[in-house]
Order: structure tokens, then sequence, then C-alpha cells
């Protein structure tokens, strides 16, 4: 699920930042969920970091779920 995010106005640094905060949280959801979705794909971490522009070890590193998690 995607939730609205407002777009401030130019000249309310505050709110601006709250946005960029808020779309950062929802890009790393996005993300996770895009990538446990390749994996029961069966997508290799290969692919994954090729189709986010990263190399194979960048994306499990940072992706990969945490065991007993």
């Amino acid at each position: 699920m995607i939730d609205r995010v407002e777009v401030p106005e130019p000249d309310d640094p505050e709110a601006a930042l709250a946005a960029v905060v808020a779309l950062r949280r929802l890009a790393n959801q996005l993300e996770r969920a895009a990538v446990a979705h390749a994996l029961r794909d069966g997508w290799t971490w290969a692919q994954i970091g090729q189709a986010l522009g990263v190399s194979a070890q960048a994306a499990h590193k940072k992706l990969a779920p945490k065991k007993g998690a």
C-alpha cells in the first residue's frame, strides 16, 4: 500500500524535508517488497542488483532477508 505524501510549498523547508523523509520510507518499503517478490519468483541477486543499478553483493548486503526474521 502506498500512502499519500503531500508535496509542500517550496518556501517551507521543514515541510519539504519531512516530505523527503516520508518519500524515502515509501521507497524503502517498495524496494523491499519488490525484492521479496523477485526472490519468490526465482530471481538471482545478480538480476536484482542489475535492476537496481548496483552489484549483486551490494543488493544482497542491503536487502537480503535477515536470518531469524
